[in-house]
């Protein structure tokens, strides 16, 4: 199972949002390629990246810096935000980064999501970003009618092979994954699924660890990381 480092981009630096809140932002360094580097050197065997400004503003804003990092290291990088036409997945994998994220459109634009996986295959991964048991949109600022694994089993239909899910409510708060909705999702699909919200501790990678037999593929930690609660290689190790 991956242990994936989370970078997430605003105004050129890497942060961490709570809740994704934009309003409670933490600067955690001004260089994204150096900390690409760091992850690097420390194991890391993917990257996922997040241009926080792009999900606001509805097309990816930092995409030439996202570039950058994917020219400068030799692992490959995954990235969302903003994503949201399939000229725009075109040119986010032109840059050299390895898989795009489509999060709002998945609901939105199903025919979007088809076209895309029919063009690009694995290459192609649909986040669901869930508050309060529902499927949030626009970088998190807006709640749909839909349950995660009502989508996901949607997003399978269209033959979407990897599902990064994420429990905006545990996002950046360090209480622990969401361990039931991801069960919910593994059992109800036959998609691979990362998970993202809420890793804390050297225990909740071991719960998560459980779930690798069920299709987990990896866990995407950034908060923990970047305050020290988690030691890199020592969540490696146990993954």
């Amino acid at each position: 199972m991956l242990i994936i480092p989370a970078i997430d981009i605003r105004g050129g630096r890497v942060v961490r949002l709570v809740q994704g809140d934009f309003h409670q932002e933490t600067v955690y360094h001004d260089d994204p390629v150096k900390v690409a580097k760091r992850w690097e050197g420390e194991g890391a065997r993917l990257l996922h990246i997040v241009d926080l400004d792009g999900a606001r503003e509805g097309e990816p804003v930092n995409l030439e810096l996202v570039g950058k990092i994917a020219s400068e290291v030799d692992i490959p990088i995954q990235m969302g935000g903003g994503v949201r036409s399939l000229e725009t997945v075109r040119e986010v994998l032109s840059k050299g980064i390895r898989r795009v994220i489509l999060g709002t459109q998945a609901s939105a634009a199903p025919d979007l999501v088809r076209e895309a996986c029919q063009e690009f295959g694995k290459r192609v991964a649909i986040g669901i970003d869930v508050k309060d048991g529902l499927v949030a949109v626009r970088g998190w600022t807006e709640l749909t009618s839909k349950e995660a694994v009502t989508l996901a089993r949607e997003m399978e239909n269209l033959e979407v092979r990897t599902i990064i899910f994420t429990d905006v409510r545990r996002d950046g708060m360090l209480t622990g994954p969401g361990v039931k909705s991801l069960e919910e999702i593994l059992q109800g699909t036959n998609v691979s699924l990362i998970a993202s919200g809420g890793i804390s501790s050297l225990e909740d990678v071991r719960r998560l660890k459980r779930l690798e037999r069920e299709g987990l593929e990896g866990i995407i930690i950034g908060k923990a990381l970047y305050e020290g609660r988690i030691e890199f290689g020592e969540a490696i190790a146990v993954a």
